[in-house]
């Protein structure tokens, strides 16, 4: 399989792409579930810096993603004999997995930029914030990253599934497309 998409299948860049993501997100969600609850100090500040650079990087990864299938487009789904309401949620659920892709990492720069605090990532790289400094603005920017997380761990999941269904049930190639193109 070349560089490029075709349609019937994923080229490398593509294929790369979504497996750094994949991996990505997964490690961003432990991360940010295990110092969700830690009071920030300077033992653990280091943590949160890898969760917030990891955040960065993803959403780096996504507007390189988008900018990737603008100039060679992904490949259609494989619609034979799949029911118009599964079309319907996997497309469905691919345009919120893309939505939150770009909100999850945006809120959580914003809530970070709103504590007051710098947004400091790769070790030294300071991001300009997003909100204004408040703490009405952090605790609501945060909630927002939070649940928008939650909503995004539920697609990962719908998504997953649909992938193992038409794999091991449907027995059709959309895995193997996003495995090997």
């Amino acid at each position: 399989m070349g560089v490029r998409n075709r349609a019937d299948g994923f080229g490398w860049v593509s294929r790369t792409i979504h497996w750094l993501m994949a991996a990505g997100i997964i490690g961003a969600l432990i991360l940010g579930t295990v110092i969700a609850d830690m009071k920030v100090n300077l033992s653990n500040l280091w943590l949160f810096g890898l969760h917030k650079s990891a955040g960065i990087a993803l959403l780096a990864l996504f507007v390189l993603r988008l900018g990737w299938h603008r100039l060679t487009p992904p490949p259609a789904p494989i619609a034979e004999g799949t029911p118009e309401w599964q079309l319907a949620l996997a497309a469905g659920v691919h345009r919120g997995l893309y939505l939150l892709m770009g909100l999850v990492p945006l809120t959580g720069w914003a809530a970070s930029g709103a504590s007051g605090l710098d947004v400091v990532v790769f070790g030294g790289v300071t991001l300009p914030p997003l909100a204004p400094v408040s703490e009405a603005w952090e605790k609501g920017l945060f909630a927002l990253h939070w649940g928008l997380t939650r909503l995004l761990i539920g697609l990962l999941a719908l998504h997953v599934a649909g992938a193992l269904y038409r794999h091991f049930i449907k027995r059709d190639r959309s895995l193997r497309r996003i495995i090997g193109g």
